[in-house]
């Protein structure tokens, strides 16, 4: 039976795990990137967890994590698609075990998402979605923004 409850900063390296297997499963990294992302993100994920910067969800089957989700909750400045509000909430590390998928597990997490970002009085929630997910998102009512992305080289 599948049982959804919220993550706790005893969760940090399962959520790491997840979010390994997340990029894993998107492709194009290599396998030291992937271990670098694994080792930084369980710090990480554990302190922010414990600031309540980080809330999370894990799908259970029988007691194996099979599923799990995030959302980050950030300061932000007043802005036009929110003039009163000073949080955004970005939905990061949806994962799916592989023989789960196609049940609706990452759409019911994205919803918990969402329900808590209201509950908050957040307004606006970002995310950055796989080619396989798009549709999920675009499902939900996420919309494709100008959103653009530089990065310092190494």
């Amino acid at each position: 039976m599948l049982l959804t409850r919220t993550a706790n900063v005893s969760d940090a390296a399962l959520i790491t795990s997840h979010r390994r297997a997340m990029f894993a499963a998107m492709g194009g990294y290599e396998e030291a990137v992937l271990n670098a992302v694994e080792s930084a993100s369980g710090p990480w994920t554990a302190r922010m967890l414990e600031a309540g910067k980080y809330v999370g969800w894990i799908t259970e089957d029988q007691g194996r994590a099979v599923a799990s989700a995030g959302m980050l909750i950030l300061d932000w400045a007043p802005h036009a698609l929110d003039p009163a509000g000073e949080n955004r909430a970005y939905v990061l590390n949806i994962f799916v075990e592989a023989e789960y998928r196609r049940l609706g597990l990452a759409r019911a997490l994205v919803e918990l998402c969402l329900a808590e970002a209201r509950r908050r009085g957040i307004r606006v929630v970002s995310l950055h979605a796989s080619r396989e997910g798009v549709p999920l998102y675009e499902g939900l009512g996420f919309k494709t923004t100008n959103e653009m992305l530089f990065r310092f080289p190494d």
